[in-house]
């Protein structure tokens, strides 16, 4: 059936953009610092190792977009490269796995920061509910339009890196920079390579740059603008990020940040503004993460049908069937609405009752997707050792320094001992997957 293109090159790279800047960066600043010690330099120096895998990452991925217009992103790209019953595993994956999972925990956020903005007390209850009906708005905001969806995911990008720009600009006008290389702070980091452990955090703040991929059919001239997004948006994301971790980090101080936590941004507005520019900070905040919201949700509502129409999901011929006339198919996007609330409700619970400590569901996938982006790198070098990829930087060099960043990556999240437990809860999925495909005598 032919579809419509409804987003164009702005909105790809904003929903990069938008996805990847939304949430992490301003509640996971506190846990950098954790692992680093209060080390600034330590800090700069993990963002920039998550980065090239990100960036040269987002550049071999670009190769593998470039040379197909079919709807599917990875899901795609490991069809035709790899083979149907890994793709199939691949996107029940993330249809069961990643994407609900890091919706229900981006959903609590804007839970958390509306608390604080409104100065209510942030019980479980409180933050869950006010999640749950942030994601009902997102989602029927998606469901019904399709472009209103793109509009808001450009309106939440800009209004992020405003904020964005203004935090790190005011922390290197305000601040003391001599804090970047305290004395005290490097020396008490010396020897240990417990810093590295701050890769994880780091991983989920960057995570959700394939995410636009999913909408890869959706994009106006796809072969040209989906690579450009790919290659521009992750670059932007780094030097926002680094900016404005320094800029908060001298601003606040790597104690004070550790201390307050999540509370840190509140404070750093609080410090510059005043308790009234604090609030209009904060709602550009919420902004900001019902941005990443919407572009996870956005992403999600199609992961069912892009199985359905490949045959690998049940009831394919239901879930594939998209109406004439409409962009978002609606069975889909039933299912993906049903697989978030339970998402919801367990997220609720295991941070109500500290179920896995010192971390979240939003984790479980993050360690699993590297493994899958190194095997998609892996895909291009053979292409190019068989001569279908032209030149040695685009079809080696780069590929190879994307793996080598993933495998930090990986490492970084292995420092986690619940990471052994999620791996295991995806294995799972995967195998279930993998039986499924079997019966259907997938190849």
């Amino acid at each position: 059936m032919h579809k419509e293109k409804e987003y164009g090159l702005f909105t790809a790279i904003a929903m990069i953009v938008g996805i990847v800047i939304g949430s992490g960066i301003f509640f996971k600043s506190d846990n950098i610092l954790v692992y680093t010690n209060g080390s600034i330099i330590k800090g700069i120096l993990v963002f920039t190792i998550a980065a090239v895998g990100i960036i040269f990452g987002s550049l071999t991925i670009a190769v593998l977009a470039s040379r197909t217009t079919k709807p599917g992103g990875l899901i795609t790209y490991v069809e035709e490269y790899i083979g149907p019953k890994v793709a199939g595993a691949l996107g029940w994956f993330q249809v069961f796995i990643y994407f609900p999972a890091i919706l229900s925990i981006v959903s609590w956020i804007v839970g958390v920061y509306l608390c604080m903005l409104m100065g209510w007390e942030g019980t479980p209850e409180r933050v869950g509910f006010i999640g749950l009906i942030a994601f009902l708005i997102i989602y029927f905001v998606n469901y019904f339009s399709a472009l209103l969806g793109g509009a808001f995911q450009n309106f939440s990008t800009v209004s992020k890196v405003v904020l964005i720009a203004v935090l790190a600009i005011a922390g290197f006008i305000y601040g003391d920079p001599k804090l970047i290389t305290s004395s005290e702070v490097v020396e008490a980091t010396g020897s240990s390579l417990a810093w590295i452990g701050a890769l994880s955090p780091i991983a989920f703040s960057y995570d959700g740059w394939v995410v636009a991929t999913s909408i890869s059919h959706e994009i106006k001239d796809s072969k040209r603008n989906l690579p450009i997004a790919l290659v521009f948006g992750p670059i932007f994301v780094l030097i926002a990020y680094v900016s404005y971790f320094v800029g908060v980090s001298i601003l606040v101080g790597p104690q004070r940040i550790m201390e307050l936590g999540d509370a840190h941004v509140n404070e750093a507005v609080t410090m510059l503004f005043g308790t009234g520019g604090a609030k209009i900070f904060l709602i550009l905040i919420l902004i900001s993460v019902l941005g990443t919201l919407n572009g996870f949700t956005l992403g999600f509502l199609r992961m069912p049908y892009l199985l359905a129409i490949r045959d690998m999901f049940p009831m394919a011929e239901k879930v594939g069937y998209l109406e004439e006339g409409h962009h978002v198919p609606k069975c889909s996007a039933k299912i993906a609405f049903v697989i978030s609330l339970v998402y919801i409700f367990i997220n609720y619970i295991t941070l109500k009752y500290d179920v896995i400590p010192n971390s979240d569901i939003s984790e479980i996938p993050i360690v699993a997707s590297y493994i899958i982006y190194v095997i998609l790198y892996i895909c291009v070098i053979r292409l190019y050792l068989k001569g279908e990829i032209q030149g040695i930087g685009k079809g080696l060099i780069i590929p190879l320094i994307a793996a080598l960043g993933s495998l930090m990556i990986i490492i970084g999240g292995l420092q986690n001992p619940m990471t052994f437990l999620y791996l295991g809860i995806c294995g799972i999925v995967v195998l279930i997957a993998l039986r499924y495909l079997h019966k259907k005598s997938i190849a």
